[in-house]
This record gives structure tokens, sequence and C-alpha cells, in this order.
């Protein structure tokens, strides 16, 4: 009978220690690539949200307290379609943008109206949900559109609406003409304020500034030291002593100021 020589039990452990170390470097890898790939993920997430509610509130503010310019388009005179008429104020200046007390509820406020234009396709003019739509509106009419930003939970909704998630602040400031300080130049400074410092001056307002706060789904490693970041409210938060979703979990910032363009004109 011929000779078979086969693998030893050291040689086979020998091995398999190998085969094991190989999966356990393959295992690591992998594990540090999800955490990377998750880390990106999370960071992409953030920044979309953060633009769309920029831009969502941003065009919103931007057409608060808005004004018409009839420029003579339904009139049968064509002298009058040469001329254009004046700014027409087709809404109601102190409720251009309001805060309600108490509640956090931020309403942005204008009128609708009916471009002259050959397409029916209703008011250019939209709130955050694209309403009012098609047929709304007849000759000559107008409509109030609004848009209400509140909280609920961690949502950040507009009417009724959740726009963002896991949102950790949404605070808003308003650029409040001081009238009671008027420069050798003549024009008032403006002052940072809340709701409060408003009061019923809601005419004087003439920008908004938004400081949004956004968290991650994804825990993240945190040294030693911990890790902060500074809130709306401009106090340091160490993430380590947050409670609930929010612990461990990366913070972003964003913060923008809007100019009410039409309140300078009112």
């Amino acid at each position: 009978m011929k000779f078979q020589a086969g693998l030893t039990l050291i040689e086979l452990m020998i091995g398999l220690a190998v085969g094991l170390l190989v999966v356990a470097v393959a295992t690591v890898s992998l594990l540090g690539s999800r955490s990377v790939t998750g880390a990106v993920s999370d960071i992409s997430g953030i920044q979309q949200q953060a633009a769309y509610v920029m831009r969502t509130f941003g065009t919103q503010l931007r057409q608060a307290g808005s004004l018409y310019l009839d420029l003579g388009l339904d009139a049968g005179d064509e002298s009058d379609i040469i001329t254009p008429t004046v700014f027409q104020l087709r809404d109601d200046s102190e409720q251009a943008i309001h805060e309600a007390e108490g509640t956090g509820a931020i309403t942005i406020q204008y009128t609708g109206y009916e471009e002259p234009t050959f397409a029916d396709n209703g008011p250019i003019s939209r709130n955050c949900l694209a309403e009012p739509g098609k047929g709304v509106l007849g000759p000559g009419e107008t409509i109030p559109v609004e848009s209400i930003f509140t909280i609920s939970s961690t949502d950040l909704h507009c009417n009724g609406q959740p726009i963002a998630q896991n949102v950790a602040a949404f605070q808003v400031r308003y650029l409040l003409q001081d009238t009671n300080q008027g420069t050798d130049q003549g024009d008032p400074p403006m002052l940072y304020t809340g709701r409060a410092g408003v009061g019923e001056n809601w005419n004087r307002v003439q920008g908004v500034e938004v400081c949004l706060v956004l968290f991650g789904t994804e825990r993240i490693d945190v040294p030693a030291g911990g890790v902060s970041y500074t809130g709306c409210d401009e106090n340091d938060v160490d993430i380590t002593t947050l409670t609930g979703n929010r612990t461990n979990r990366m913070h972003y910032v964003f913060r923008n100021v809007f100019q009410l363009r039409s309140q300078g004109l009112i």
C-alpha cells in the first residue's frame, strides 16, 4: 500500500488561526467602512434637510408684506399699458409676519393675486405647500396666503406637514428698526430681538434671522473630553450630556438672515 501524507494537527491549527485572523481583519475593516459611510450619509442628510428648510423659509419670508405692481395690463386704454401705476399695498403690513405668544408658531402672510399672463395658473406666489393653485381667483380678486411653521417633538412642520426631522432647535430672531435711536445720517439702527422685543411693532421688522440645529441618527465615538457645539442661544452644549436619540449624535447649527424686501417701502 502506497503511503499517503496529510496535514498534521499543528498545520491544521495554524491554517485555522490564519483564516480567523483574515476574517477578523476583514470584519474590522468592514465595520470601519460602515461607520464612515454612516457618518457621511448622516452629514449629507442633515445638509439636505437644512438647505430645504432655509430655502422654504426664505421663499416665504421674501414675500411677506409684498407689494403689488399694477402695470395696467388689464386696462382697455393702450396708454395705460405704457405708463405703469404706482405700487399698491395688498396686505396688512402688521400681519406680514407674526409669532404667536407661548406657542412658538411663526406665521408668514402675504396676498396672492392673479398675474396678468396668458396662462391661467393661479397666483404665482404660493405658500410652503404650493397653495393656492389654479382656479381659486376670479378677475381682480385676491386671496390671503400664509405659511405657519411649528415644532412638534423633533419635527419641523409647515401648515401641518413635516418638512424636517431630527430638529434639536429652531429659533427665530427679528431685525427690528429702532426708531428711538436715530443717527446723524438719519438711519435708525437695527436691533436683534425676540418676539417679546418686537411687541406690536411687526411693521418695523426689516429682516429675520433663522437658526436651525439638526442632529444625525448614527452614534459617533466621542473623545474623553467630550464634544460640544454652540447652540442657537450662544451656549455650549456637550452631546454626551444629551438624552434620548440625541446622545452622542452629530449636531450641526445652521444660521441665515433674510431681508423682508418690501418692509422698507411701507
